[in-house]
């Protein structure tokens, strides 16, 4: 297939990227050219700002694509753009979105891809819902598209924590890290290459116009869980202190919106459908393995182990409040 990726430098994108050319697609990516990953050899690198669309027509030419996977749309004014973009150029636009746009707490659980959505104030799960409206509206007015959500998806680049390599440094400096509620939520991590082997199987699929589809990990674990599994990769003791998400977000103000409105609430995926159409996905990364990796990625160059002083702090003065 002619496959178009509109982002492919990131997190999710890059992985996807190798995942299609490993499967011996021509791919295309679309970007701004200025993230830290390059382009992934293989595929053809064009140059412009979505946002700016007589750019766009002009970098893709009369170029026309079987599918096209978009990544980085934020508000609708992208969506509108997309669909007056690609209407004419390809068979089938995949939107990336998030788990984020489904109801805290979930009326039900597990949720699957019926389930309610709405999002609060949080403007990531709030943004991303309209966007989900729009693309849901272009598929109404005849624009073939199609709704992949994701869930947390890390690579070796990421500690999939707020606190980010500040947890770990603490950790092995004998500090305690501090996880919210009781640390018993339950959460969703994937790895990159797990959600690019499913996507790449799902394009040009044509039982998906119209639908949505979760990409998330089969295997759900608990914040506690999560925390000390990169501990233990670090080599450290597992230092946990609970303090609640409300606690949290007033010493941390940045924090507060994401951990009550999103972390603290536990959400389970039905994946039913991604196995009904994918029945041969190979088993997923395991989080332990995961976290393995991202150690052996920060450890390989000091200059990668970034702490932030204030949240340093921060943990400090909530470890030692009662409760």
């Amino acid at each position: 297939m002619r496959v178009l990726f509109v982002g492919g430098t990131g997190v999710i994108s890059s992985a996807a990227a190798r995942a299609v050319l490993a499967r011996g697609d021509e791919l295309t990516v679309l970007t701004r050219g200025t993230s830290r990953r390059p382009v992934p050899a293989g595929a053809r690198a064009l140059r412009a700002d979505f946002g700016d669309e007589d750019a766009v027509r002009a970098a893709l030419g009369t170029d026309r694509f079987d599918v096209v996977v978009d990544f980085i749309g934020y508000d609708t004014a992208h969506v509108d753009r997309a669909v007056r973009l690609f209407r004419a150029r390809t068979d089938s636009y995949v939107y990336v979105s998030t788990g984020s746009v489904y109801a805290r707490p979930a009326p039900r659980q597990p949720v699957d891809e019926s389930s309610a959505r709405r999002a609060g104030s949080f403007d990531y799960p709030r943004l991303k819902l309209e966007c989900e409206l729009a693309v849901e509206a272009a598929y109404r007015d005849g624009f073939p598209a199609t709704i992949v959500r994701a869930a947390h998806v890390y690579d070796e680049t990421v500690v999939p924590l707020l606190a980010g390599w500040t947890a770990i440094d603490r950790w092995r400096r004998g500090l305690p890290v501090v996880v919210h509620g009781d640390g018993t939520s339950l959460w969703n991590l994937l790895h990159a290459r797990d959600f690019a082997r499913a996507l790449a199987g799902l394009l040009g699929d044509d039982r998906l116009l119209g639908e949505s589809v979760h990409i998330t990990s089969d295997t759900p674990l608990s914040w506690d869980a999560i925390h000390t599994t990169l501990a233990r990769a670090a080599g450290a003791e597992p230092l946990l202190v609970h303090r609640s998400s409300e606690d949290i977000g007033r010493e941390i103000d940045w924090m507060g919106p994401v951990l009550t409105e999103d972390f603290r609430h536990s959400l389970v995926y039905d994946n039913s459908k991604l196995h009904r159409l994918l029945p041969g996905l190979p088993p997923e990364t395991s989080f332990r393995r995961g976290a393995a990796e991202i150690l052996a990625w920060y450890d390989a160059d000091p200059a990668r182990r970034k702490v932030s002083a204030d949240l340093d702090a921060a943990f400090d003065r909530l470890a030692a409040r009662p409760g």
